[in-house]
């Protein structure tokens, strides 16, 4: 079976020829800006989530790493849908990246060109079926998110998942399926690519984007959701104990989507399986992602998008 065709500086193109030269800025530099985005199989065919929001921040990145795109968010959302329509899955993962390509070699990223790709495919639970029920076991990474302004947090960059890379692969090699990252100030920040949340008491916790967080969509929807059902949600510094002590934890992410924690450093977290408001709020959330009314207003079916884009 042929791989989607991928959607690379304005045109799909076949799977195979979506190349860049060995040269290119993003391969020494790691100079690339990126999302990920899911589309959900539902009674009206492939929807994606938070589509708008998701190409803003890969619009955010790049400004903050002054690369200029070319395209703006509503374009980019048109290419993501032409990509997923003409790729015929149900569902799939979403991965828009813009990078700076070959040119003049150095630090100096000006006057590299700047590309800009799509490509979509099939991937499901990213830390595994069971894990969405059982839950993970993790540990505290040895490696600490940077500092605030060292690497702008903020932006969603391929250089800053060096150091996502170096706490997943310890973790693995522990024994462990993920890591939880430290700021600088030993307190509590993100998983190696998942936003942490903490619940005591009933109280949900997540650490603020002062501490060198990505500000997740998913995170941002799964707040949102609490809320919408009476709980408590807070953006607090967390000290790391307080994981050890929680009564519930779970990872968010557009990969993870919403994974609970079940052990941390081989602390058992609360009765050691999916806690009650963790498994509420992964239904809400799940039934959000494929709930055809979209009452919140975060789906864009793409039947319909890609119609609109014919018409006009």
């Amino acid at each position: 079976m042929s791989q989607p065709r991928i959607w690379f500086n304005g045109e799909l193109v076949a799977y195979e020829d979506a190349t860049i030269h060995v040269l290119s800025h993003v391969v020494h530099y790691g100079s690339s800006v990126f999302e990920g985005i899911r589309a959900y199989d539902t009674d009206r065919g492939p929807a994606i989530f938070r589509l708008e929001e998701h190409m803003r921040r890969l619009v955010d990145s790049a400004k903050i790493h002054r690369m200029d795109l070319g395209y703006s968010v509503d374009t980019l959302s048109e290419a993501v849908v032409e990509t997923v329509a003409a790729s015929g899955l149900a569902s799939c993962y979403i991965r828009p990246v813009s990078f700076r390509g070959h040119g003049p070699m150095g630090v100096n990223p000006l006057k590299n060109p700047v590309h800009t790709a799509i490509a979509v495919w099939e991937w499901g639970a990213y830390l595994g079926a069971e894990a969405m029920e059982q839950g993970v076991d993790v540990q505290v990474s040895s490696w600490n998110r940077p500092a605030p302004n060292t690497l702008p947090a903020m932006a969603k960059a391929g250089g800053n998942y060096l150091g996502g890379s170096l706490i997943k692969m310890e973790a693995i090699k522990n024994g462990f399926s993920e890591g939880i990252a430290l700021s600088v100030d030993g307190l509590l920040s993100e998983g190696s690519g998942e936003n942490l949340f903490v619940i005591r008491d009933g109280v949900i916790a997540t650490p603020p984007q002062t501490l060198s967080i990505l500000p997740g969509i998913t995170r941002d929807s799964v707040m949102r959701i609490a809320r919408d059902r009476g709980y408590e949600v807070i953006e607090r510094s967390l000290p790391r104990e307080a994981l050890y002590l929680a009564d519930e934890l779970f990872f968010t992410g557009t990969a993870a989507e919403v994974t609970p924690i079940r052990s941390v450093d081989h602390y058992t977290i609360g009765s050691g399986a999916r806690g009650p408001i963790t498994a509420e709020l992964q239904a809400a959330y799940f039934e959000a992602l494929r709930d055809t009314a979209n009452p919140h207003g975060w789906l864009t079916f793409v039947s319909d998008a890609a119609q609109r884009a014919e018409a006009a």
